[in-house]
């Protein structure tokens, strides 16, 4: 339910990633533009969370979770690649690593 938390948070306040992410300088108007789609990045990841809350154990629930684990390898990927500036690829990385690691050891407890 972080996941979702934390997605639900910036769909309404887009600046909470662009901020960290360097995507947004401090002080500048954000552009609706990247709002639009950290909007969307939240909501692929609300909907994936929920997936993970709500799905029954076994084939439904490790597929929801390996969905998950794919959007956190491509997040590592592409904003671990793409952000403007180097420490907030290294910082973005590192929480895509993190929460793709955890939701890929919770595979391992989601039951046949």
């Amino acid at each position: 339910m972080a996941t979702a938390g934390y997605s639900v948070a910036i769909i309404a306040r887009p600046e909470l990633f662009t901020k960290p992410t360097a995507l947004q300088a401090e002080g500048a108007p954000l552009p609706t533009a990247t709002a639009i789609g950290v909007r969307a990045l939240g909501g692929r990841d609300l909907a994936s969370g929920l997936a993970m809350a709500l799905a029954p154990s076994g084939k439904a629930l490790r597929t929801a979770i390996a969905v998950r684990v794919g959007a956190d390898l491509v997040d590592l990927v592409v904003l671990g690649t793409s952000l403007p500036d180097a420490t907030a690829r290294t910082k973005a990385a590192g929480v895509a690593a993190a929460w793709g690691t955890l939701c890929g050891l919770s595979y391992l407890a989601a039951g046949d």
